[in-house]
């Protein structure tokens, strides 16, 4: 018997097999546990991620003969010839190669009589939004209103170019690609019940070369066992894919955390002897360094990887400090790297840059001999512009009830719009434990909305510490100067020492006195 592919061989051919498409298996099981099944449904998703698998599933379970729940049973004669590809009832359609309006019209012709042996005549038309508009027209009738006995199944990989008209008229899955974990599990378990020997570093690579895919997956994995004579081990994956292993992405972090440029280098030249792609080199420095960052926040993430120790040694030998800096370098230089003169003098200045800029403390110390906490190195390398966040001051005592202290609690507490207009137009009567009292006088009321004083209060208790109500009560009259006032006041008397200062300047003196020239202060402003 001649040799079946891997993807054809351990396609899915009931609900229960199908991997990483849980959401979409739910709704099509309830549906025939119920028989509620519609007359139309539309698969999407990226390429190899199971949408022609799930339809003919589906094909199966609606013209089973002994489904009891909803897999089909796979051993009656519409579920033989359903998968051997000879059932009548089930016409499979490539819309790539038919995409004319006249085979839209020979395919749907026979659309009105029963089906000759099955339950249901089923349409499977793959690749969908390759019709053309006259098509969508010619079927679309059809679509609306089926008979009984006919079931649409749409499969595409690009939903945008489906008139909405269709898509209205359907029910939409949209597959998601297939998480590494769940390729590199379904390859396990068909290389162990193919008696195939593997590691499991090796199924790793090939689920994140698979990109999503699952029949991708599955392809390379053929591939790999050919190139592995019978065998998938790492080092022959590898040079298969043209990937970069691990275990020398950890020799360079090593050298980084010893800050041993030499050692480093002769890493780079070791790597650029097999011929590497130096962006892929630095995409794998980059995945290692956010596997350290994880493991130094919450090392439990790192016990399922099979290089655990590993990344717990980088995660204990380097700062959480250094290995984001490290990250956002590497960022970087993958962007500049094609501007390079050549991807290994790119890559070696990335790892330069790596070791020259660090963190003022780590830098400092390491000069002077003296050890480095983390939390040190933080503070060290915060910028001097950015200050330490300062505790709010004392709540005021009754006593202090001043309008100028009432004024800095305003610019401390960074109101904004029409809560600043509020608080800036009243001024500070009482504070106690349990309240805050302002006075607001008549000409402002409007000030006072529900929302507003809302907004107030929160940031008045987020200012005292404590849960204080906010008391507003009208002025009796002679009221004193409100912050409101107080910052007109001293912006007039700015203005006016700015048109004084103008007035008294000598150049501006001689051009009143000589051209009698007059100033026009509509466009003077202070310059602070």
């Amino acid at each position: 018997m001649a040799y079946q592919a891997l993807a054809r061989k351990w396609r899915p051919r009931t609900f229960s097999q199908m991997v990483g498409q849980e959401h979409v298996v739910k709704a099509l099981t309830h549906a025939l546990e119920r028989d509620r099944t519609h007359h139309a449904y539309l698969f999407t998703g990226t390429r190899g991620v199971g949408k022609t698998s799930l339809a003919r599933i589906l094909a199966k379970a609606l013209n089973c003969e002994n489904r009891q729940t909803f897999d089909p049973c796979c051993a009656c004669s519409a579920c033989t010839e359903i998968d051997e590809g000879r059932f009548m009832d089930l016409i499979e359609v490539d819309a790539a190669s038919r995409t004319k309006v006249e085979d839209t019209r020979d395919l749907l012709e026979n659309v009105q009589y029963l089906p000759n042996k099955g339950r249901y005549k089923i349409y499977l038309i793959d690749e969908v939004h390759m019709l053309t508009g006259h098509s969508f027209n010619a079927l679309l009738k059809t679509l609306e209103e089926p008979p009984e006995h006919v079931k649409f199944l749409l499969a595409t990989t690009d939903p945008q170019k489906i008139p909405v008209t269709v898509l209205s008229r359907c029910l939409q899955f949209n597959l998601k690609r297939m998480l590494p974990e769940q390729i590199a599990g379904q390859m396990a378990y068909v290389l162990e019940q193919e008696n195939i020997a593997f590691e499991t570093e090796a199924l790793r690579a090939l689920s994140i070369a698979a990109d999503g895919s699952m029949r991708d997956g599955l392809s390379l994995l053929d591939q790999a066992i050919v190139h592995g004579a019978g065998d998938v081990r790492s080092e022959a994956v590898y040079a298969m894919l043209g990937a970069v292993p691990r275990e020398p992405i950890f020799n360079l972090l090593r050298a980084l955390a010893d800050n041993d440029g030499p050692m480093a280098l002769a890493r780079v030249a070791a790597l650029d002897e097999h011929a590497l792609d130096f962006a892929d080199v630095l995409q794998q420095l980059l995945l290692v360094l956010h596997h350290v960052a994880l493991a130094q926040h919450w090392p439990d993430t790192a016990r399922a990887d099979e290089h655990a120790e590993v990344l717990q040694e980088l995660a204990r030998r380097l700062t959480p400090e250094d290995v984001q800096l490290y990250y956002q370098i590497g960022l970087l230089c993958r962007r500049d790297l094609p501007y390079a003169p050549d991807p290994r003098s790119g890559f070696e200045m990335a790892l330069l840059r790596m070791l020259t800029f660090q963190p003022v403390a780590k830098a400092t110390s390491r000069d002077a001999g003296m050890p480095v906490t983390p939390q040190a190195a933080v503070v060290a390398a915060a910028p001097a512009a950015v200050q330490c966040p300062q505790a709010p001051p004392s709540p005021l005592r009754p006593t202090d009830a001043q309008p100028q202290n009432w004024l800095q609690i305003i610019q401390t507490m960074g109101l904004a719009g029409m809560t600043h207009q509020l608080a800036s137009n009243c001024l500070l009567h009482e504070v106690t434990e349990q309240a805050c009292t302002l006075l607001l006088d008549a000409g402002h009321q409007h000030l006072r909305t529900g929302q507003v004083v809302n907004n107030l209060q929160k940031a008045l208790q987020a200012y005292f510490g404590r849960p204080i109500k906010l008391v507003i009560q009208e002025s009796a009259g002679g009221m004193q100067e409100t912050p409101a006032l107080h910052l007109a006041r001293a912006k007039a008397e700015r203005q006016r020492a700015a048109e004084q200062e103008i007035e008294e300047d000598g150049t501006v003196a001689a051009f009143k006195e000589l051209l009698d020239a007059k100033v026009l202060h509509d466009f003077t402003q202070p310059l602070d």
